[in-house]
């Protein structure tokens, strides 16, 4: 099958609707699931296996499962394919090759039809059960219900530098990012819509939806260890990640290249008096002025660098938006329709 772009079409503005879709006589709501996978052939049956037994308690529901292969190179896609085989509730998405988690919850995202969607990771950390207590808050009016972690079972170091993360990305951004939220979270029909209309490549998805507003709400849980294979983020993609938030949310670091720039500026003018005042009172010992010098050289190039380096992630953020590329290629869409609703959940 040729690749192909599955971001939504372009759309007029449409009226305002209620906040919460109101399902036909006859049938009941559905709920979306959607579900990134990377490299997860471990732990994908066992994830499929907790999430249809935690769905099978509540029957009054309907269900969808959008599972996003982000380009894996083990054997996932082969047993996403055998779920889809197996329950028709299954839909897969196979990138083309792999973009990354937070574009593989916006291709979940475009493709989930549900009157809620819930997105979650399959690596069992996020237990399946919590995710019906979203519904729940779901169900009693919140639009957006954010699943919080109350304790994690991780290393001391992952827990600390996610603890720390969190408060200065908040104290930073210029809108309130809930603490200790990952993707884990449910969104109301009508949030889901309005956040596929933000397509910009360096996503944060968790400090978007915390932008948009709408009636939001938390449920705390106990995150569990994860079930099978390794983390997919490690210190390199958790860096990338964490720059993500700061950039898309506040202009603090270009503030404070300003608020530097002024330090560095009364630095060096402290810096040229000093000089002109051993040059007219100590004229005998101004010959070894060799390390002023220095400090001063190395004190300015190191700023100057840092200033650099915070203009340019600012300005590589600008060069990725106006080349306007799709954010990601599908290569095949797996799993019968029969569970789609009406609305814009399709391809």
């Amino acid at each position: 099958m040729t690749q192909q772009d599955i971001r939504p079409p372009a759309r007029a503005a449409t009226p305002v609707r209620p906040a919460r879709p109101e399902p036909r006589p006859g049938r009941r709501p559905l709920i979306s699931y959607v579900l990134p996978v990377y490299n997860e052939q471990d732990g994908i049956a066992a994830f499929h296996t907790a999430l249809t037994a935690a769905l099978a308690e509540r029957p009054e529901l309907d269900y969808q499962m959008v599972y996003v292969n982000d380009g894996s190179s083990d054997g996932s896609l082969a047993l996403l394919r055998e779920l889809a085989a197996d329950d028709g509730r299954v839909r897969v998405v196979d990138f083309a090759r792999n973009f990354g988690h937070q574009i593989a919850i916006t291709a979940g995202l475009d493709i989930a039809g549900g009157d809620a969607v819930i997105v979650m990771d399959t690596d069992l950390q996020d237990p399946p059960r919590i995710s019906l207590e979203l519904v729940d808050a779901w169900r009693e009016g919140a639009e957006i219900v954010h699943a919080r972690r109350r304790s994690r079972q991780d290393t001391a170091f992952k827990r600390a530098t996610a603890h720390l993360y969190y408060r200065v990305l908040r104290s930073c951004a210029e809108v309130d990012i809930p603490l200790d939220t990952g993707d884990f979270r449910l969104l109301d029909r009508r949030v889901a819509d309005e956040l596929r209309r933000y397509r910009e490549r360096s996503r944060f998805v968790r400090g978007i939806v915390a932008s948009m507003g709408f009636r939001q709400t938390e449920v705390a849980f106990d995150r569990d260890e994860r079930f099978a294979g390794e983390t997919k983020y490690p210190l390199r993609k958790m860096a990338r990640l964490a720059i993500d938030g700061v950039t898309s949310f506040s202009t603090v670091p270009l503030r404070m290249i300003t608020r530097l720039g002024f330090l560095v500026l009364l630095l060096s003018l402290a810096g040229i008096g000093y000089a002109l005042a051993m040059k007219f009172f100590r004229p005998d010992i101004t010959v070894s002025g060799w390390t002023m010098l220095m400090v001063v050289v190395l004190f300015l190039g190191g700023t100057q660098m840092l200033f650099l380096g915070v203009l340019g992630s600012y300005i590589g953020r600008i060069y990725g938006e106006v080349q306007a590329r799709p954010l990601y290629l599908v290569r095949e869409v797996i799993g019968s329709r029969a569970d789609e609703r009406d609305g814009p959940g399709g391809v």
